[in-house]
C-alpha cells in the first residue's frame, strides 16, 4: 500500500488531489481506462515505457484510493480486468483537459512533433465528452 505523504491536507485541496493521482503513470492509467475496461497487458502495451513493477504498484494504489476497480476471474491462467470506479470517472473532464493541454504544449515546445494518440490506442477525441 502506498505511503500517504501527509496525514491531513490543511493547506490546499489540490494537495489531496495530487496525492491520489499526481504521478505520471497514475494519470496515464486513468486516461487509458476512460475508454473502458482493460487487462494488465493491454495497459502495458498502451504505455510501453512503464515497467511491469511500476504499473502493478500504481494500479494497487489507484485501487486502494477507490479510483479503479479490479475484477479477478477464477480461471487458469488468472484473468484480471481494471476499470474506472464511479469516483475515478469523476476525473474524466479533468483528464481530457490535461490531454488537450498536453497537445497544445507539445505543439508549442516541439514544432512538428506528433500529437496524435499512438496507432491502435482506440482513444476517443479528448474534446468530445462521452456520457
Amino acid at each position: 500500500m502506498r505511503k500517504q505523504r501527509h496525514q491531513t491536507y490543511t493547506c490546499c485541496p489540490l494537495e489531496a488531489a495530487l496525492d491520489v493521482m499526481g504521478s505520471k503513470w497514475k494519470a496515464t492509467i486513468l486516461f487509458r481506462l476512460l475508454d473502458g475496461t482493460r487487462r494488465f497487458n493491454e495497459l502495458r502495451r498502451l504505455m510501453p515505457n512503464v515497467t511491469q513493477r511500476m504499473l502493478t504498484i500504481q494500479l494497487r494504489e489507484l485501487e486502494a484510493d477507490g479510483m479503479i476497480r479490479r475484477k479477478v476471474f477464477p480461471e487458469v491462467p488468472p484473468k484480471v480486468e481494471y476499470s474506472l470506479s464511479e469516483l475515478g470517472r469523476t476525473l474524466e473532464p479533468l483528464l481530457r483537459e490535461l490531454y488537450q493541454w498536453g497537445q497544445t504544449h507539445i505543439q508549442r515546445r516541439l514544432p512538428g512533433a506528433a500529437t496524435e494518440p499512438p496507432s491502435g490506442s482506440n482513444e476517443r477525441d479528448a474534446r468530445a465528452p462521452s456520457n
